[in-house]
């Protein structure tokens, strides 16, 4: 029998030795680090080992019997019979055998170390039954940090066998269908990566809420692991699109700043029982990323590296030692909740009404929840949970997993998007709002919450009990229509989510959406950040702080913005608006008021493209023509084409389109379309003039209706004139139709109309109309109505037709 083997000498072919941790840190050490990827080496026990530990005695025995008579279900005996048989396994000493060649694999790794003196081991535990392609759960077993000597790695390894039979670790086995006498652990001894002077996280080859396959997400924190996984600290985030890194790119699609407001680091001592305690992080490391740009692409690297060598979506955990500065892989798992949801028929929530908001967070989920508040603050209080309950807690651990399941929602005062209650509420189906900060005092216990987590990035609990619909969307068997179907995408906080239904590419993209929700500061507060007056200039720095200057956080952030939309969307064409903000809108930014007129009708005054040529303004236009440029030529997402808004005149037309050459982007350089929203009359009556600047139109229809039929599209007295279906807006529409395809250019339709009229679609596809942009909510049924009205049968999934979606 082998007690021992070397992880450098370990592959996947070992698993029922040494579980799927532990094979999988062989897999790589033996097969990767020729690509770089950065593994730390050491030795494991076998589960032969484990099994002849147990037999010693009885032991095996006696555990068999105890769990024979328990309900995992009451929580009070799964206490009481695992702090028993824990208990038996710490006090039941290591077979001579076994002792001896762990003592013997511990001397070749510390005389292979080139300072003995110094080395301490992180002693992790890898069951048989975890981190396999079909069952994996976060944290079941415990890991010891920081062990030096001998001594204390041999209770070490005595303490991870007894954790196999942790409360959660034997529920999972009773939920998972295991028999406990088929599970056996090995033990990892493997060099410990000195993460707690350094930073740590956890990244996924895949967008754990949309599934969107193209993403490496990263998270990131000060100090150990633990504290991220744990939901203790608020870590960075990292969002980095794959084609481009493979490419050599710029590759960071997002960065979000977490507070990274603690650090668990190491305290005194080496064996098991030593401590970690959670330290403050100081005020100027908070306000900074915990990695650098340049680690943000390494770390990349090794997920792709990893992910196309196990050929499937993988959860890593890593870390940056604080000693010697390099990145180090953990330990590789595969993903098993987002990679396995995918299927001919989408699920979509949608929430139909809304109320008060009471707390919000990070969205887990994309899901609804709704039902009575439990609050619990301690594993002791979890009996009181009861099915359907929201469960609200400061944050949760795995030692929660056996009630989290009753819940219909979870709701933590701390965490990220890869904390313990986000990794569970994935796995379990739920939706959860982590990192809300006071979710444990502002909802009182027993009252109704609806927890909403279809809205995108951000989470939100509102008071009571509103109505949400379930929908199922089909991805398969879409029948092809007779105009391109794209869609309207407002932040890039939804674009992955959206990019999974049916679409053929973005119609619209709004910058000032992405100004609005990733910016927030007027662009000429940020230009003239050093002359703002106090306490304006401190709230500005403030926000940007982790950024190299104020130009570059907004530079920088509606890059980021503009290239998530396009890269989710890739490689169908991603039109984005330049910013159409009115005067009212801009000076609701902060530092607005001190920039903007006040007009009589914004609607009608300095807004579009005759902003960007007023001297006041055309250093702000640059910083937008700056980020749409990087995203382009630097990042290489060149289905991204530009539109202008609101182009008055032919002179406007022409002085935009220098402003934009200028600035880099010139129409035809790489392959650079530039279009021009048909909005006002006057585009559509000089329609070939116009035309000659740009490369096609995307009329507004809202914009157009209220300036033919001289109504104010946000006044309620005129609102019943209000009519896109009007006579005369329909010949003018015509009029830009015909331009368009007359001239071979470009044109379609991204206002509001069609998605509120179905005859108004028709009579466009009639006109000539080559593209429909539509709002998300009804991109699948006009879709299915156009291509069903032109003859294309339209089949369920069982391949039947089915009768017109909008039919009485």
């Amino acid at each position: 029998m082998t007690n021992i083997f070397t992880l450098s000498r370990i592959t996947m072919a070992d698993l029922p030795q040494v579980g799927g941790k532990n094979a999988s840190l062989g897999e790589m050490i033996a097969t990767l680090s020729t690509a770089g990827v950065r593994v730390p080496g050491g030795f494991a026990t076998t589960a032969d080992a484990y099994r002849a530990f147990l037999a010693g005695g009885g032991l095996a025995e006696r555990i068999e019997a105890e769990l024979a008579r328990l309900d995992v279900s009451d929580v009070v005996e799964l206490r009481r019979v695992g702090a028993a048989i824990r208990g038996w396994i710490e006090a039941q000493p290591l077979p001579a055998d076994l002792e001896r060649d762990i003592r013997a694999a511990y001397a070749e790794a510390m005389g292979a170390d080139a300072a003995p003196d110094g080395t301490t081991w992180a002693v992790r535990s890898s069951a048989t039954a975890e981190d396999l392609p079909d069952a994996s759960f976060a944290g079941q077993q415990e890991t010891y940090l920081n062990i030096a000597g001998i001594d204390h790695v041999l209770h070490a390894v005595r303490s991870v066998f007894a954790s196999l039979y942790n409360d959660r670790a034997i529920a999972y086995r009773v939920h998972q269908g295991f028999a406990h006498r088929d599970v056996a652990l090995s033990a990892a001894v493997q060099r410990m990566v000195r993460s707690d002077v350094g930073a740590s996280g956890v990244m996924f080859t895949i967008d754990t809420e949309s599934g969107f396959d193209r993403a490496v997400l990263i998270t990131s924190a000060y100090g150990l692991g633990e504290a991220v996984v744990q939901g203790e600290v608020n870590p960075d985030e990292f969002t980095v699109y794959k084609p481009a890194l493979q490419e050599g790119r710029p590759a960071i699609l997002r960065r979000q700043l977490g507070d990274k407001a603690v650090a668990l680091r190491f305290a005194a001592g080496h064996d098991v029982g030593s401590s970690t305690t959670m330290t403050s992080v100081a005020h100027e490391d908070r306000r900074r990323f915990s990695i650098s740009d340049a680690e943000v692409h390494e770390l990349a690297r090794y997920a792709v590296t990893i992910e196309e060598h196990y050929g499937r979506a993988m959860d890593i955990e890593w870390a940056r030692d604080g000693v010697d500065g390099r990145l180090y892989i953990l330990q590789a798992r595969p993903e098993t909740v987002v990679s396995r949801a995918h299927g001919p028929v989408l699920t979509r929530f949608v929430l139909r009404e809304h109320g008060r908001v009471l707390v919000e967070g990070r969205a887990i989920g994309q899901r609804v929840g709704a039902g009575p508040v439990r609050v619990v603050t301690s594993p002791a209080e979890m009996a009181k949970v009861r099915p359907g309950d929201i469960l609200v807690a400061e944050m949760t651990d795995p030692d929660w997993e056996p009630v989290m399941k009753r819940a219909a929602a979870i709701v933590t005062d701390r965490g990220g998007r890869t904390c313990h209650a986000a990794i569970i509420a994935r796995e379990l189906g739920i939706p959860a709002v982590v990192g809300t900060r006071t979710a444990t005092t502002a909802l009182a216990d027993g009252a109704d919450v609806t927890v909403s987590c279809a809205e995108g990035d951000d989470g939100f609990v509102y008071a009571g009990r509103l109505d949400f619909a379930e929908q199922s969307i089909p991805v398969e068997r879409m029948p092809q229509p007779p105009v391109r179907v794209m869609m309207n995408v407002g932040t890039p906080d939804q674009a992955f989510a959206l990019a999974a239904l049916p679409h053929q590419g973005v119609g619209l993209a709004r910058l000032e959406f992405i100004v609005g929700t990733q910016i927030g500061i007027h662009p000429r507060a940020l230009l003239e950040a050093e002359a703002l007056a106090e306490p304006l200039r401190s709230e500005v720095a403030r926000r940007v702080e982790a950024y190299a200057s104020p130009r570059d956080f907004f530079v920088q952030r509606v890059a980021e913005g503009v290239a998530t939309i396009a890269a989710a969307f890739a490689p169908e064409p991603v039109i984005v608006r330049t910013s159409d903000f009115k005067s009212n809108e801009y000076a609701h930014l902060l530092g607005g008021e001190q920039y903007e007129p006040r007009e009589e009708n914004p609607m009608l005054g300095w807004r579009g493209a005759s902003r960007y040529i007023t001297p006041s303004f055309q250093e702000c236009f640059a910083m937008e023509c700056e980020a749409l440029r990087f995203v382009r030529d630097e990042m290489g997402l060149r289905n991204l084409k530009i539109m202008v808004p609101f182009v008055r005149t032919l002179a406007e037309a022409a002085e935009v389109s220098a402003e934009l050459a200028k600035h880099g982007l010139q129409r035809g350089r790489n392959g650079l379309e530039v279009m021009m929203m048909c909005e006002i009359p006057s585009n559509a009556l000089t329609a070939d003039r116009f035309l000659d600047h740009f490369d096609g139109f995307s009329i507004g229809s809202n914009d157009m209706t209220q300036l033919v039929l001289g109504i104010d599209r946000d006044s309620d007295l005129v609102a019943a004139g209000f009519d896109e279906r009007d006579p005369a807006v329909l010949e003018v529409l015509r009029l830009a139709i015909e331009a368009c395809n007359r001239r071979g250019k470009y044109v379609g339709i991204c206002g509001q109309g069609p998605s509120d009229h179905p005859e108004l679609a028709d009579w466009l596809v009639d006109a000539g109309i080559q593209s429909i942009s539509l709002n998300p909510d009804s991109v699948v049924d006009t879709w299915l109505r156009l291509a069903q009205r032109a003859g294309a049968p339209v089949e369920d999934r069982s391949g039947h037709a089915v009768p017109d979606p909008v039919a009485p």
